[in-house]
């Protein structure tokens, strides 16, 4: 297991995060300066933390208290960089054995050759970097970071600049070789949700260098923690509350001029109600937390069409399958938010 808690202080920046990583693909998602890229380096070496400590299966890589920073080359971490910054004056063969200098040479060659065949790069290790296609720049860089044996594998947007046309074959690609190839924590930075959804299973969410949410992936998107994590996860209805009462089996919600009955308990503090839009239904019968609406926009993208629906009290946007909007959206006048999907944010 890998455990970092440390902070690294810049004249207007401030790092200060602390989380834990299994085994397995863990996606640290968050906003552009949100402090993602910084991490990795304080964990592969390349910077230095002003306070924390960060350890493997309790061996320390970094400790500030007891003085100890092993050497970046000492800490087996791979380190998979955004645009794979590969060497463009060196092949495929010398980009991969660049992480064992000072191995013999022997050695070297007999890894080097090892990784080529299981990257599926047999043909290309005399080939320079800009005689390769994406795919084959992705498991070049991907082959360099894990031909030192690494415990801990760090990807830092890998697929930021990949055409999205090619991204979640490249995508596949990189999960394939990673499941086949390595055992150990691998982190992966990425803003982009979609990304994360496909690879990741375990989510940390920074915003503005400290870490704000952190678990399952299915847990986050349930139930993030407060506005700012909902809106970075694309929630769309998010309404303040006014005031709150209990009543049986649940919590009466006050938003405007309406009420909404949640199955929940009263919170200790609230600010907003929120609900994903994949919950909301359309129906034909009033029933609690029904609301008569009329379609104020829509908008087509590829097969799904966004709308934004007007309440008496509220406004409220909705996906729908492309080929299933004409015969809920455009016909059934009533949209129901159930008490079971409606909960609780902070600011």
């Amino acid at each position: 297991m890998l455990h970092v808690n440390i902070k690294k202080t810049f004249p207007h920046f401030l790092l200060d995060v602390s989380f834990t990583a299994e085994k397995g693909i863990t996606a640290i998602l968050g906003p552009s300066g949100s402090g993602k890229s910084l991490t990795l380096q304080c964990l592969a070496g390349l910077e230095t933390p002003d306070e924390g400590i960060i350890t493997l299966n309790d061996r320390p890589f970094f400790d500030a208290g007891q003085r100890v920073n092993i050497k970046p080359r000492e800490r087996k971490i791979g380190y998979m960089f955004q645009n794979y910054a590969l060497f463009p004056h060196l092949t495929v063969k010398q980009n991969i054995a660049f992480g064992l200098k000072g191995k013999p040479k022997a050695e070297v060659e007999e890894k080097v050759e090892k990784m080529l065949k299981n990257m599926e790069l047999e043909r290309y290790g005399d080939r320079y970097p800009a005689e390769l296609s994406g795919g084959q720049q992705q498991r070049v860089a991907l082959a360099r970071a894990l031909i030192i044996e690494p415990d801990v594998l760090l990807l830092d947007e890998p697929l930021s600049a990949v055409d999205p046309s090619m991204k979640e074959t490249l995508e596949q690609q990189l999960l394939t070789f990673i499941d086949k190839h390595f055992s150990g924590v691998v982190l992966l930075v990425t803003h982009n949700l979609e990304e994360a959804d496909r690879l990741c299973d375990r989510w940390i969410i920074y915003h503005n260098g400290s870490v704000i949410q952190l678990g399952a992936k299915e847990e986050i998107l349930a139930r993030p923690v407060n506005v700012t994590v909902a809106r970075m996860l694309g929630y769309k209805n998010i309404f303040p509350v006014a005031n709150i009462r209990p009543v049986d089996q649940g919590v009466i919600a006050v938003v405007g001029d309406s009420e909404l009955f949640m199955k929940a308990t009263s919170p200790s503090s609230f600010d907003f109600v929120a609900i994903h839009y994949d919950h909301l239904m359309f129906v034909e019968n009033e029933c609690v937390n029904t609301f008569d609406y009329d379609i104020v926009q829509t908008k087509t993208r590829m097969n799904v069409v966004e709308a934004i629906l007007e309440t008496k009290h509220f406004q409220l946007q909705v996906k729908v399958p492309r080929k299933e909007w004409s015969s809920f959206g455009q016909t059934k006048k009533k949209i129901h938010l159930p008490p079971e999907h409606l909960f609780f944010l902070e600011k």
